[in-house]
Formats: structure tokens, C-alpha cells, sequence
């Protein structure tokens, strides 16, 4: 049986432990799965960032256009600078906060698939605090795609069986460690060093005002 074949819902810390989680994530994703997993903030939903018919599916489940780049996760700073152009000024500030809930728009490279380039170029990166995804990402070898667990942009999910209930039928695999916040990644935008807050989330914004 294919990994996408036993597909389903990994209730973590219920018996089911992370690395055999990890595990089943990982095959998933590589064969073209997407996956709902959580992260220091809300539910998020991703496959692996160099399948474009899996992130098709993820556009697809979000109702969302594909003219909104997407943003992916990285294992950690070393990781983020194969991705994007990173500053001094930028690599301080990250190193200062992450792993957390940020989300950082930085100038992309040419390793970053088109598709999830914006028109200025640039890229949405997160390196969130939370060990499953952080696993994921690294037993991959790939950043994964990140998009909160929402429909239409609207209000965020955070429970795990209304995340069922409304995800479990289009991706292939759902990870839920119980409920988590309602509140996204703040969104800072680092392409210079004049740093600009375009959402104010979780983390805290106060040292870019």
C-alpha cells in the first residue's frame, strides 16, 4: 500500500509518537501529498515546495488565486539563505527570533520555484518554534509549503476536528496536536533595512515600529 493510500488523521501525543509521525509525513509528501501539520501558530496546510501539482492541489483546497505566492518553511537560517538574500541586517534580526512566529518577505533566489515567486521577486519565509513541522522539514530535505489552515482567507481553524471535517477529504494526510491559536505569523517585510510590518500576528512587532 502507497503512503498516500493510508492516508489519514495522526492524533500526536495520543499514543502516536512524533518520529513515527514524522515518518508517515515524509512519505506522503514525497509522493506528491499535501498535508495539514501544525506549527507554533495556527494548523498549517503544505506539500513539499518543488512538486507544483501538489501546490496546485493547495491553492485548490484553499479556494485562493494562484496569483498569491505562497510561503514555506525552512529548517532553520542556514536553510533560509539557499532560498533568499539575506542582509546582515536581516540574518540579526532573524537569528534574534527564530525559531518563532514570524513570517519574513525576503528577496528570492533562483533555487525558489517561479511559482512561488512574487512579482517584486520576493518570498514569504517562516521558521516556526514547533518541533513536528522544524522534523518534517529537515528529515525532507525540502521546505515545505505553508498556508494557514483556512478557507477563502477567512477566519483561521484551529480545532482538529473541524480541520477534519473540512480538510480531511482533500489532503492525504492530517498531523493534530490538539487545538491551537486562531492568531497567524506576524508578516515583517525585510527586503531592506527598513523593515515594514505588513501583519501584525502573533510575534511581537513592536521593535519594527
Amino acid at each position: 500500500m502507497s503512503p498516500l493510500e493510508e492516508s489519514g488523521v495522526l492524533s500526536v501525543g495520543e499514543g502516536y509518537p512524533i518520529k513515527k509521525a514524522v515518518n508517515r509525513a515524509i512519505r506522503v509528501l514525497r509522493e506528491g501529498g499535501v498535508i495539514v501539520y501544525p506549527t507554533d501558530t495556527t494548523y498549517g496546510i503544505g506539500c513539499d515546495l518543488f512538486n507544483k501539482p501538489a501546490i496546485e492541489r493547495v491553492y485548490s483546497i484553499k479556494g485562493i488565486r494562484r496569483a498569491k505566492p505562497l510561503s514555506f518553511i525552512c529548517a532553520d537560517l542556514k536553510d533560509i539563505a539557499k532560498y533568499a538574500k539575506v542582509s546582515n541586517y536581516a540574518y540579526q534580526t532573524m537569528r534574534r527570533l527564530l525559531p518563532g512566529p514570524y513570517t519574513f518577505i525576503l528577496p528570492a533566489t533562483k533555487l525558489v520555484p517561479d511559482l512561488m515567486v512574487t512579482k517584486r521577486k520576493t518570498v514569504g519565509i517562516r521558521v516556526p518554534d514547533n518541533e513536528v513541522c522544524l522534523a518534517i522539514v529537515t528529515e525532507l530535505g525540502n521546505p515545505i509549503i505553508s498556508t494557514s489552515a483556512s478557507v477563502m482567507d477567512e477566519e483561521v481553524i484551529s480545532d482538529p476536528e473541524e480541520i477534519e471535517r473540512t480538510f480531511g477529504h482533500g489532503v492525504d494526510l492530517v498531523i493534530e496536536t490538539g487545538p491551537l491559536a486562531s492568531l497567524q505569523s506576524s508578516v515583517i517585510d525585510l527586503v531592506d533595512d527598513n523593515p515594514v510590518i505588513v501583519r501584525e500576528g502573533v510575534g511581537d512587532v513592536s521593535m519594527f515600529r
